[in-house]
């Protein structure tokens, strides 16, 4: 089969896990007689500096001829990068904001489970943790408060921000349909994340998440404030399968369980809209401190390299080989500086590229 992928390798360390990323895909191209057809496009600081926006509308289109698009990380270091002088509509991050937009993705997808063989790495006890815990978080993207209206105006002699929270109810219906479909195919438990208690919004959002629920009688659903959903995710992780929430919320909490796996470094991300398109990403940032030392970790790009070729491909015997590879390429011991165990345990640190090799050895 043949598809074609757009890639953003973007700033900081983007280049370099996404180059081991697509080493991974050819891989599986040749494994599996498939080809992979890709266009660069900048977005990001890249963009800005070769033409002075982060996202051009050339770039949305080659995106929008894509079946798919995988990204690596924007941005720089916003205390010194001349990025992050520059209006906030043409900081490398609106180019992303835009980018979503601009192609509906309104889901997004980040799993964090927790690999047997990084226990040690996760921050929770041991008795907390139990035999693990393996969940999916699904975030309303385009909506909500980073997408309201927002000002900043003088009255009465200071300074007042308003940004405004707000959703419809089709917003919520799409996004909550998505989160049961993914629970059906998981172990059927939805967790809807709001603030009920406060927020008009929230209220709307229960409402609604009701209602879905109701044509998924197989699937156990609950409602959980956002404050408790994050003291329960340090409390009893294993409890969670999909967390169905808005965009504010799941943008802390996903981070917040993308820490509780050890490191953010692990952690791969989809956004999909309506179609079988989706925009494929690594939970963490450019980090600009290590760019070009080679010791990044890939595989969170390499995952969700796999979560590619499962949601946009159909290709779940090809995404189930990379994560196997990745779970064994752990198992023999081999760790990238972000997951170098604190124990003593005897392990093998590897850079970023050799990490790449092993996978794509692993196959």
């Amino acid at each position: 089969m043949e598809f074609n992928v757009g890639v953003i390798k973007g700033d900081g360390i983007g280049p370099e896990v996404v180059t081991e990323a697509v080493k991974v895909l050819d891989a599986i191209a040749a494994k599996f007689n498939h080809k992979f057809n890709y266009t660069d496009i900048l977005m990001g600081g890249c963009s800005i500096d070769a033409t002075g926006v982060p996202l051009t509308d050339e770039a949305i289109e080659a995106a929008k001829a894509s079946d798919a698009v995988l990204l690596g990380s924007i941005g720089g270091n916003t205390a010194t990068s001349p990025w992050y002088k520059l209006e906030p509509g043409l900081r490398p991050e609106a180019g992303l904001l835009k980018l979503r937009k601009s192609l509906n993705l309104f889901a997004n997808l980040r799993p964090a489970n927790l690999y047997a063989e990084l226990k040690e790495a996760c921050p929770l006890r041991e008795d907390i943790i139990g035999g693990g815990f393996d969940m999916m978080i699904m975030r309303e993207l385009t909506g909500g408060l980073y997408f309201g209206e927002r000002s900043t105006v003088e009255e009465d002699g200071q300074l007042v921000a308003r940004d405004s929270l707000t959703y419809s109810e089709n917003e919520i219906r799409r996004i909550a349909k998505r989160g049961f479909d993914i629970a059906m195919k998981r172990r059927k438990k939805v967790t809807s994340v709001d603030k009920a208690n406060v927020l008009d919004s929230s209220r709307l959002w229960r409402k609604i998440v009701e209602e879905v629920a109701k044509d998924y009688p197989e699937v156990e659903y609950e409602h959980m404030l956002v404050d408790n959903c994050a003291m329960q995710l340090v409390k009893n992780p294993g409890q969670f399968d999909v967390i169905l929430t808005e965009n504010m919320f799941g943008d802390i909490l996903s981070d917040e369980a993308s820490m509780v796996t050890g490191s953010i470094g692990m952690l791969a991300s989809a956004s999909l809209n309506d179609t079988r398109f989706g925009l494929y990403e690594p939970s963490g940032g450019s980090a600009p401190d290590i760019a070009g030392k080679g010791i990044a970790n890939p595989i969170a790009t390499i995952l969700s390299a796999a979560m590619m070729l499962r949601f946009s491909f159909d290709l779940d015997r090809e995404a189930d080989a990379i994560e196997a590879s990745v779970k064994k390429v752990l198992q023999l011991g081999y760790r990238t500086i972000d997951i170098m165990p604190r124990d003593g345990s005897v392990v093998t640190e590897v850079g970023t590229s050799k990490m790449g090799d092993l996978i794509i050895e692993n196959l």
